[in-house]
């Protein structure tokens, strides 16, 4: 019995944290359903922090040397982990909009077009979401705004498409020097956003606008406009 305590209690954090890593690949490989992997998630947290009160009380109890002590503390940390990844990410969608589409123009919105067929059967659909969004984002994001350049729209054109590029994306159709139109997924669960980058004529200049929505999910967790923030970065080291 002892024997099997230590067994579980060194195990415990590990599996904390393959259950919680095991949740996004096994969504974006179509094995579980998106409920069904975060239900996943949920246990390898719960599990995670279970874990701590575990081998805290094997080791006041059973008072080990050597590897076992080494092994429970990495075990502690690990299940530690395993559980903040989780309630980090649940702490973030709790402090921002259930938002998906944020747009550096709010009144007038980039349209998209050649990503349309890349959502025919997304569950959120490809038209802006309305005033209440807005609403929520200027609360939110009063940062998101359009960038203007001393620029011509070609030359602006060239730096947006090397940023798109530089940041992974799948480029998915561009207008020259108009329109720029790219996915980005996620690397943990696969969730694909789509972005819309317009370049229009701005006195001397240009001016950049740019749109990205979740095809997935009332929240986004920030990511739409984090994502916007460091593009518009990227576009300005290019410049």
């Amino acid at each position: 019995m002892k024997k099997v305590l230590g067994i579980i209690a060194v195990l415990s954090g590990f599996i904390a944290l393959f259950l919680v890593f095991a949740a996004g690949p096994s969504y974006r490989n179509g094995w579980l359903e998106l409920g069904q992997a975060f239900t996943l998630l949920r246990w390898g947290a719960i599990i995670g922090i279970a874990s701590v009160p575990l081998i805290i009380g094997y080791a006041l109890w059973r008072k080990p040397h050597g590897r076992l002590t080494s092994a429970l503390a990495i075990s502690a940390v690990v299940g530690l982990f395993s559980f903040y990844l989780p309630f980090s990410q649940w702490q973030t969608a709790k402090s921002v909009p259930p938002i998906h589409d944020i747009s550096t123009d709010l009144d007038n919105p980039p349209e998209f077009v050649a990503v349309l067929p890349l959502r025919k059967d997304a569950p959120n659909p490809p038209g802006y979401a309305g005033e209440e969004t807005a609403k929520q984002q200027r609360e939110a994001y009063p940062n998101i705004q359009p960038l203007i350049v001393d620029k011509p729209p070609e030359a602006v054109f060239d730096a947006a498409l090397s940023a798109v590029s530089n940041q992974g994306w799948a480029l998915a159709g561009a207008e020259v020097p108009s329109r720029i139109e790219a996915t980005d997924t996620t690397l943990w669960f696969g969730f694909k956003d789509d972005i819309v980058i317009r370049i229009q004529p701005h006195e001397d200049g240009s001016r950049v606008d740019v749109r990205s929505k979740s095809r997935l999910g009332k929240s986004d967790v920030g990511a739409n406009a984090q994502r916007i923030k460091v593009f518009m970065e990227a576009l300005q080291e290019n410049l």
